[in-house]
């Protein structure tokens, strides 16, 4: 498979170039994690694949706990299906909890401490309140524990790790944090092979055609775990080579493009750049590599990134600032000015076009 047909078929699996899913849930579903460090921006990548495609919609989801922003599979934030949240930390967060014992010691966080502190923090979120991390750390020092800064967010960390808490509805403009066990339905145990092999079938056949080393890297697995993983589907997958590299993708989820010609301007930790870092998408000539113009967003069309994007949202307009290759033909512009409306329409202003 050449990778111009590769990315395309990336692209219309993860319904950037396909019919879109019905909601924001979904899509998580779809991906099974969605990297989100950036929440705004992560919930402009829902919208881009689903009919939830206002702000407003997608917090509301959000916000009613239909998915679920945590901590998962690496030590980062991630959207994850409730349903899903128990078996993938389950997984992957004994790898993800030894890169943090180094930065727990750190701040003298001794397996008694951190069973004193967990005690704090589920007294103070029982009874399904919901908590800021500011409002958390409160808890802490008034019980003589460390209560703020980087040790704090290591702490609430492993207490994610752990399933002890995951996240709740936004606050103001705040992230919050709830019980595992008060907001989050029970769900069966897996085996940890039934573990590998659903997580490798979930991942190629969401973000397929893949590597092998994307999905060790997306999911912090070795690459004997992937492989195992991938034995047990015993031919739910199809094989290519891509750019002379093995890659795997599940030929029944329909590829279908059905959008046509688009511009995708791409968030920064996008599911559809970030995963591959391999065999991901060419630079046009002339744009910037992200070091020498770090706003590290990327716009998308013709299955070449062709300049890369960022936004401001004010209170009466959005500024969305474009650097486009200079090779970028009118045709192409012309679709990176509807993505820009489209953007602006997901958050309900009027956009401000600035040409860097």
């Amino acid at each position: 498979m050449d990778r111009q047909r590769a990315l395309r078929r990336r692209l219309a699996t993860q319904r950037l170039m396909s019919a879109p899913l019905p909601s924001a849930a979904d899509v998580v579903r779809l991906l099974t994690c969605v990297q989100s460090q950036e929440r705004d921006h992560s919930f402009f990548a829902l919208s881009q694949r689903s009919r939830a495609t206002t702000y407003a919609a997608v917090r509301a989801e959000h916000d009613a706990g239909a998915f679920v922003r945590t901590h998962i599979l690496r030590p980062t934030w991630h959207y994850v299906a409730p349903e899903d949240l128990r078996w993938i930390l389950a997984l992957t967060s004994p790898r993800v909890e030894q890169l943090e014992r180094p930065y727990l010691r750190k701040f003298g966080y001794d397996e008694q401490t951190i069973g004193r502190a967990f005690e704090v923090v589920s007294e103070a979120l029982s009874g399904r309140n919901v908590l800021t991390r500011k409002e958390i750390g409160a808890f802490l020092t008034r019980a003589g524990l460390l209560g703020s800064g980087e040790g704090l967010g290591h702490l609430l960390l492993l207490a994610e790790q752990r399933a002890l808490i995951c996240g709740g509805p936004v606050k103001g403009a705040q992230h919050t944090y709830g019980l595992v066990d008060e907001v989050v339905p029970a769900t069966p145990e897996r085996t940890r092979d039934e573990a590998l092999t659903e997580l490798a079938h979930r991942f190629f056949a969401g973000h397929g055609p893949a590597s092998v080393k994307d999905l060790s890297r997306w999911a912090s697995l070795t690459v004997a775990d992937v492989r195992r993983g991938l034995a047990a589907l015993d031919g739910r997958l199809e094989e290519v080579d891509v750019d002379g590299i093995p890659h795997w993708f599940d030929p029944s989820v329909s590829a279908r493009t059905t959008r046509g010609d688009a511009a995708h301007l791409l968030t920064t930790y996008d599911e559809v750049t970030l995963t591959y870092p391999a065999v991901g998408f060419p630079f046009a000539p002339g744009v910037p590599e992200p070091e020498e113009f770090p706003w590290y967003t990327a716009v998308v069309v013709d299955e070449t990134r062709v300049g890369t994007w960022r936004r401001t949202v004010g209170r009466d307009r959005v500024v969305v600032e474009t650097l486009l290759a200079p090779g970028t033909t009118p045709r192409q512009r012309a679709l990176v000015d509807d993505a820009v409306e489209r953007l602006g329409a997901f958050h309900g202003l009027p956009v401000e076009r600035v040409r860097a």
